[in-house]
């Protein structure tokens, strides 16, 4: 018989041109008869056409060279001469593609007042293609209006009225004025809400202030300021609170009785909601000789938010809760999240549990999902089980160590041996958790200390996030994963020239794989530039996120994951959970028969947004608690490493508190220093300061409001006389504690 014959390169990029839905290495091969001996000489050409830039690789997928996915986030720019709106994609890049293609927004009937996309708004935007006719799209959700409104600290004037302190870093030095009759009664230190009503050629800009949000004295200002200032929803709707309230406690009726099986719950000991716990025992079948049987139980939110309604609205709309270190902006109500679905021990809870078959080796040979009613036997946080553990019981711990905790770390013995064989990424990144005191003021940062009992809940909700994305594929039902992309060819390439100024060497060409990148970290693992290479390789990866279709989790080593073991803080879980409902036919509350591909992408796209959104407002909520216990040191000498360098710059971040800061570049030194971007570094005729190097700094100012922190270089012989003036502060102390529960895969 005939061999088939590989397609030429004109015939590649013209199919991968035309073929709408999935394109990817399988489907070409399958197109073009190609077998699987050909399969190399295929992604040759495929790696060639993507270095020449005709073609890209996006998300183990691969499109036309400067074509839009499906939805996209983009920014709205202006009207055409027909009055449409017009956008443009926020993410574009014009050195590969030239300039970002223009897409036409097309009205939605359904849209509400208010909902309706205007010049200077961000949003989400679903692609419709019409052959070579222009893009159009359809606004998904707003996410950001334009900024006619500014958020700052209201400043009274003796004579009235006042100046606005804008919070944002980006507009530090931009004060507005507002007269004494546009003040709304705001007094001095009130944080603001101010509309631009005029910027003006000369002088500072005008506004009005529209809304008072408190004080900013209030020990709980710093969060306020994050709330507001990326609109995060924190007022439940009266409908939606009112459903909560009229829940009732879930029933046996439906379920299995799984009351007997000691769990338990092990989280941070501050930790109000309990929503996923485990139990572990010796495999009894001959066949699986020194194996184990894992459970893994998760609150049964379905049971009392079911879709489409006044809960289910609000949960989507906030995609999750958001942490922060003076409160918890939940996406359920409390009645929800800290009460029906709190895994309480000596409670009846429903719950979800999958019941999972694991070898002697640690690999899962089988699973079965079950909807339970549980009785969890204790709550421990994850010192207190690692204690115990070891032979430190307390009046909890001592009747469930031998019987209930010991065969769970023997459990997870197993699997870690099988997850060291999976090689997942390994990168060492310190997590640090700031502590308050009883007036919302920074107490201590500490780093919390990674014990044995965090990596076996971590393994165990992996090994369960796996096993629901199995189960639905199985039954063919639609659902959200977590993916992670592996790094683009244009990171690679720059890490591989940075890896190359330090002698390490990264093939090109070669196939990309976390082990690769565990190799290196290795190699430098207890060197002076260990930091250095492990921010690098952190800042190639990918952003982890939301999609309804699958390509692996890179970072995990994973070709399917999802989340499944977080439904009281995360929607996605919620939508797994009733994916696995509908699957299993578990009840008659899952996921609606007419939700498909398209609707889940749509929530993946929403949820992936407000995660984003979350993390930076966690952020820059840290940022300024940081600020402000640092404002009266201004002149206080510090040990940090440089975090970033960019042509503007060097970012520090200092080693005792984990506060980042910004060098101008006119401030590194006296001599003459050039930024060499493939060197993430500096460069003068007797210095260098790159990215990962040790520095000690000054501070020289710090804005609470917004906070920043600007820093400039200590030389060695000034920096014994300058910590003799400043002391470090007598209760800044620093401790081990609980890992924080905001760890995202």
């Amino acid at each position: 018989m005939k061999r088939p014959r590989l397609p030429s390169r004109e015939e590649l990029l013209a199919f991968i041109r035309e073929r709408s839905g999935k394109v990817g290495t399988r489907e070409i091969a399958r197109a073009f008869g190609a077998k699987n001996a050909d399969r190399a000489t295929l992604n040759r050409m495929l790696r060639e056409l993507a270095d020449e830039g005709q073609i890209d690789r996006r998300r183990k997928r691969l499109h036309h060279a400067g074509s839009l996915p499906p939805v996209v986030l983009a920014d709205v720019t202006g009207r055409d001469a027909d009055g449409e709106f017009l956008a443009r994609p926020t993410e574009w890049d014009e050195d590969a593609h030239g300039p970002p293609p223009v897409i036409r927004i097309v009205a939605s009937r359904r849209a509400r007042s208010g909902e309706a996309a205007g010049v200077g708004d961000r949003a989400l935007i679903r692609i419709e293609r019409h052959g070579d006719e222009e893009t159009s799209g359809r606004v998904i959700k707003l996410l950001d209006r334009a900024k006619h409104r500014m958020l700052g600290i209201f400043r009274g004037l003796p004579g009235g009225g006042g100046r606005l302190v804008p919070i944002d870093k980006k507009q530090l030095g931009r004060e507005l004025t507002i007269s004494p009759d546009r003040t709304a009664g705001a007094a001095d230190g009130d944080l603001v809400a101010v509309d631009v009503v005029r910027q003006g050629r000369l002088g500072l800009t005008t506004g009005s202030v529209l809304e008072r949000l408190g004080s900013i004295r209030s020990e709980r200002a710093v969060s306020v300021i994050a709330i507001h200032a990326h609109d995060i929803p924190h007022v439940f709707p009266g409908a939606a609170t009112d459903q909560a309230n009229a829940a009732r406690p879930a029933t046996l009726a439906g379920r299995e009785d799984w009351r007997a099986v000691p769990f338990v719950t092990i989280d941070p000991p501050d930790a109000k909601d309990h929503d996923d716990a485990v139990h572990a025992t010796p495999d009894s079948d001959p066949r699986n000789s020194g194996g184990h049987v894992v459970s893994v139980a998760i609150a049964d939110v379905a049971a009392y938010v079911s879709p489409g309604s006044a809960l289910d609205r609000e949960a989507l709309r906030r995609g999750n809760s958001v942490y922060f270190p003076d409160r918890v902006v939940p996406m359920l109500p409390e009645r929800i999240s800290n009460d029906l679905c709190s895994l309480r021990p000596n409670e009846d809870r429903p719950a979800l549990a999958v019941r999972m078959v694991i070898g002697a080796d640690g690999r899962k040979r089988s699973h079965t999902f079950h909807r339970v009613m549980i009785r969890s036997a204790a709550r421990l946080h994850y010192e207190q089980a690692q204690l115990a553990v070891s032979g430190r019981t307390d009046e909890m711990t001592d009747p469930i160590a031998v019987p209930i905790l010991k065969p769970l770390y023997a459990a997870y013995q197993a699997v870690r041996r099988a997850r060291d064989e999976r090689q997942p990424l390994d990168l060492d990144v310190a997590e640090r958790k700031i502590v308050l005191k009883s007036d919302g003021t920074v107490d201590r940062v500490i780093v919390p200390q990674r014990l044995e009992s965090h990596r076996l809940i971590e393994e165990f909700m992996i090994l369960a996030n796996v096993a629901a994305a199995e189960s639905c594929e199985r039954a063919r039902v639609p659902l959200i994963y977590r993916v992670h992309d592996e790094p683009t060819p244009e990171k690679l390439n720059a890490l591989r020239e940075f890896l190359a100024t330090l002698d390490i060497s990264l093939p090109k060409g070669a196939v990309v794989r976390p082990d690769g990148f565990n190799r290196i970290l290795d190699r430098v693992k207890g060197r002076d530039i260990e930091r250095l290479v492990n921010e690098v390789v952190l800042r190639t990866q990918a952003q982890a996120e939301y999609s309804s279709e699958n390509y692996g989790h890179f970072g995990l080593n994973l070709r399917r994951y999802a989340h499944f073991t977080s439904p009281i803080r995360r929607y996605a879980d919620l939508i797994v959970h009733r994916a696995l409902i509908r699957a299993l036919t578990l009840g008659t509350d899952g996921l609606p028969d007419a939700t498909d591909v398209t609707t889940l992408s749509e929530v993946a796209a929403n949820i992936s947004a407000t995660e984003r959104r979350a993390m930076k407002a966690e952020r820059e909520t840290a940022d300024r608690l940081i600020a402000h216990f640092l404002a009266d040191r201004v002149g206080a000498v510090f040990d940090g490493h440089i975090s970033g360098v960019t042509r503007a710059g060097l970012f520090v971040e200092l080693d005792e508190t984990g506060a980042d800061g910004f060098i101008p570049a006119r401030n590194i030194g006296d001599e003459y220093f050039r930024f060499h971007e493939d060197r993430r570094a500096f460069v003068s005729h007797s210095e260098t300061h790159r990215l990962g190097d040790p520095v000690t700094v000054e501070l020289v100012e710090a804005a609470p409001v917004a906070g920043a922190l600007r820093f400039k270089l200590v030389r060695h012989a000034q920096v014994a006389a300058q910590k003799t003036r400043h002391p470090p502060r007598g209760q800044r102390k620093f401790a081990s504690g609980a890992q924080s529960r905001g760890r995202r895969r």
